[in-house]
């Protein structure tokens, strides 16, 4: 990446937002108002270095999959998310915010290794780099239908740390693209077609309105199509209904298919997990309790490594609603209460990534996509069954008719892609 030194003197408010689109993350990074510098501490040399890469990953692993379900209860919890879909990418949310950490000083970076899940005592910021390079080029390897990356853009007047750029390249796998932000449309057309391109056209407009004293734009991003192992047969797919609520029902498109399946009843919080491969190492997982508040407050990773081990296959009639959603997101407020503050304030100490000016982050947003149809799912998603059971002396039935939670993971890793809850599929 070529690099010139800003020439702009003249301190002007922050504009910096990161966002995680369908399967991206977006960091809009500005000068601020305070030309005061934090004192630069390196975070890699204030922990226990890890004997082993294995270790290292494995923490790294551990800590995403347990923020993925923290930050799920919070979205839950939300007022604006109440009666909504909830749809998001915790894989896509934790690189971003790992990605931004490398950047991050003092109280800053404390609080955004906190808020991911990251034991500083055990973990380094090197720890972490060095984990996301082998998780990020092990996917890229391994995942025929997923793709996962991270980009920067980096205004012509504004000069980073090369460090910082250098450690996105080698850890993050990050490519670095020069533009004029002055130039507002030029350069959200440039984002816009690399999204475009990197998410297959699911994502065409990231950005409409750029900020002219944006400085940096970090994107985070993941794709992801799967093909089902055992596609559904669209003849049999017909119009059923829905029960949002005692109150509301929606008629939704039900597709059906007879046949063995992998299957676990979890009696501790009555719930009925339904396991739906890829032809790939991945798959879906379809949750249907019996209490949504119960699920919701009680799910851990431990639950799905416990699912995915102790799963019995048997034949069933199963019935999954055909699913097209959107959601979005703005995750300051609750970024702010999983502890992460400082990034937003006059407080932000981002200096790893410049020194001149203050930096901070504006904005946090995340909007996702997903597609469920008889041959797979697209975009990303995960599905949540509902099961309901017959006599004995007849095929079970699982039928998702009311809202149910989903994930996507891969088998292999336990790796959380993509994690919500379908409270109505026609929104």
């Amino acid at each position: 990446m070529r690099h010139i030194v800003s020439s702009s003197k003249q301190s002007t408010m922050i504009r910096t937002a990161l966002g995680i689109w369908i399967l991206s993350a977006v960091v809009y990074i500005g000068r601020g108002d305070h030309h005061g510098h934090a004192h630069v501490e390196d975070p890699s040399h204030q922990h226990t270095v890890l004997d082993t890469v294995t270790n290292t990953v494995s923490l790294v692993k551990s800590a995403n999959k347990e923020f993925a379900f923290h930050l799920y209860r919070k979205l839950a919890a939300h007022a604006d998310s109440q009666g909504k879909n909830i749809f998001y990418s915790p894989a896509s949310i934790s690189v971003a915010l790992a990605a931004l950490s490398v950047g991050a000083r003092g109280e800053t970076h404390q609080q955004l290794f906190s808020g991911l899940g990251f034991n500083s005592s055990l973990l380094t910021q090197a720890d972490v780099n060095q984990a996301f390079h082998a998780l990020l080029s092990r996917d890229n390897r391994t995942a025929e239908d997923a793709s996962e990356g991270t980009a920067v853009f980096v205004d012509n007047r504004f000069k980073p740390q090369p460090e910082f750029l250098e450690t996105l390249k080698q850890s993050y796998l990050a490519e670095g693209f020069n533009v004029d932000f002055t130039k507002t449309t030029d350069s959200a057309n440039t984002i816009n077609s690399y999204v475009s391109e990197k998410t297959s056209g699911k994502i065409d407009k990231l950005v409409e309105n750029l900020d002219p004293n944006t400085v940096m734009y970090l994107i985070s991003y993941i794709y992801y199509k799967g093909k089902w192992a055992t596609p559904f047969d669209p003849k049999s797919t017909r119009e059923d209904e829905f029960m949002v609520d005692e109150n509301t029902k929606v008629p939704v498109q039900m597709m059906y298919r007879e046949d063995s399946f992998d299957v676990y009843y979890d009696q501790a919080i009555n719930t009925s997990v339904l396991h739906l491969p890829f032809s790939s190492s991945h798959s879906m997982l379809l949750m249907l309790p019996d209490n949504m508040a119960t699920l919701e407050n009680a799910i851990c990773p431990a639950h799905i490594t416990k699912w995915l081990k102790w799963m019995k296959n048997r034949k069933y009639e199963v019935y999954v609603p055909k699913l097209s959603i959107k959601t979005s997101y703005k995750l300051n407020d609750i970024l702010t209460e999983m502890g992460m503050a400082d990034m937003f304030s006059d407080r932000a100490n981002l200096t790893g990534i410049s020194e001149a000016g203050k930096l901070a982050v504006s904005e946090v947003v995340h909007q996702a996509t997903l597609d469920v149809d008889e041959a797979g799912a697209t975009a990303a998603g995960a599905t949540g069954i509902g099961i309901e059971l017959d006599s004995l002396q007849h095929v079970p039935v699982l039928k998702f008719c009311h809202p149910f939670m989903l994930a996507i993971i891969d088998r292999n890793t336990e790796n959380m892609l993509f994690l919500g809850k379908i409270t109505n599929p026609n929104k």
